[in-house]
């Protein structure tokens, strides 16, 4: 993957971003576009976007903010009533003392950015920051652009390759400050349980650690329900909490997320994103309000596309189980299957990229290589596609694997 020193003869990028590498995620979608732009029939399942159109309830809610005059700026942190909806679900979960308030919550242009903020406001330099790995790529870019280091820390192949808190106490050192969560996982699709997610929040409350909890993907799920941290935390001193309505609502051009941070914290994030993008699209705002509030078409919504993914991921494994010596993580949440490709045979090492290369080449399928995670000898499939493009791309990554690594029984 290039870095920005290669963009352009005669410029020096700043200390700020010379390091900085270009998301792994959206280059492996904008190469798909390129190719079937050129005529090539490419399958993309490299993708994390819901192929679902936003739910009409919410599209029509948008309209009639327009018809209202919702064009101009608002708050910095957000419309009121988005902040008192977002704060009365989260209280909803909260088992700890004193209400979340509206005070408590910065709307921003969607979790990625809210997640950007609070690396930015909790973190710098000589801090430390546990990220459980794989973790999505943009974790460790926002560290480093808040000029902390981002420690990785390795799952447990035995748990799905997530973390334990022992883990994440081995790792740690004194300039330890934070860990980044996120459950449901992406690239995984592994689910933190409750006994799992209070241990490490259990941990960092003993060590005085923040957390940033990360859950976008909480909403989609294949069983047992993903545990917030706010169900599990027995305060919210050092705990920042991140949402948004991108994946559960497919609403990912809306561009809306939200943190539910401590008032001080929150109001940090508010002054700096004064300074950045200001608000959130009004219009945008009014679109998540009625997501949040019009409960029966919401459940309704969320309920019918997860119950599409879930065919989806289901009919994924059966293909898989053609190749018994393919691993793979089994995926509980979000649209992702992770794959262990690492008996692929590589000139570098890299079997992930050894693979998705091969496979989009000689068989028109997009992945992400799993080194874009620090897992070399993966790759991550999204089932966030047609029905048809999930069916045909697995079949087709079982074909390549076969192929690759004589791994057909």
């Amino acid at each position: 993957m290039r870095d920005l020193t290669t963009l352009s003869r005669g410029f020096a990028p700043s200390a700020n971003v010379a390091q900085l590498k270009e998301s792994a995620t959206i280059a492996v979608s904008t190469r798909a576009k390129a190719l079937r732009a050129a005529g090539r029939p490419i399958i993309d399942l490299g993708a994390g976007e819901p192929d679902f159109d936003t739910p009409e309830f919410i599209r029509r809610a948008a309209q009639r903010a327009i018809d209202a005059g919702a064009t101009r700026y608002t708050a910095t942190e957000g419309i009121l009533p988005l902040r008192e909806a977002i704060a009365a679900e989260a209280n909803g979960q909260y088992r700890g003392a004193g209400p979340i308030t509206a005070g408590d919550v910065v709307v921003s242009v969607g979790s990625k950015q809210s997640l950007f903020n609070a690396c930015f406001v909790l973190f710098g330099p000589g801090d430390e920051v546990l990220v459980p790995t794989p973790s999505w790529t943009s974790y460790y870019e926002m560290v480093a652009l808040a000029r902390a280091e981002a420690v990785a820390v390795r799952g447990d192949p035995a748990r799905e390759l997530k973390v334990t808190a022992e883990l994440l106490a081995a790792a740690a050192t004194e300039r330890t400050r934070g860990v980044m969560l996120n459950s449901p996982c992406n690239p995984t699709g592994a689910v933190y349980d409750a006994a799992e997610l209070g241990a490490i929040l259990e941990l960092a409350a003993e060590r005085d650690w923040w957390v940033i909890s990360d859950e976008i993907y909480r909403r989609i799920t294949y069983g047992t329900p993903a545990p917030s941290a706010l169900q599990l935390a027995a305060d919210r001193e050092r705990l920042v909490v991140v949402n948004g309505v991108a994946k559960a609502f497919a609403m990912t051009g809306w561009r809306v997320g939200w943190a539910i941070a401590p008032r001080a914290v929150a109001q940090a994030m508010t002054a700096f994103q004064s300074h950045t993008t200001s608000n959130t699209a009004a219009v945008s705002q009014h679109a998540a309000l009625a997501a949040l509030t019009q409960s029966e078409e919401a459940e309704r919504a969320v309920a019918a596309m997860v119950a599409r993914f879930h065919a989806r991921r289901d009919a994924a494994l059966r293909t898989l189980a053609s190749v018994p010596s393919l691993g793979y993580v089994r995926p509980d949440g979000a649209f992702y299957l992770y794959l262990d490709v690492s008996a692929v045979p590589s000139d570098d090492g890299d079997a992930g990229s050894a693979f998705a290369r091969h496979l989009l080449e000689a068989h028109d399928v997009a992945v992400v290589p799993g080194s874009a995670f620090l897992t070399p000898g993966w790759v991550r499939l999204s089932y966030a596609a047609p029905d048809d493009d999930v069916a045909r791309g697995v079949e087709r990554v079982a074909a390549a694997y076969a192929e690759l690594a004589g791994g057909r029984k």
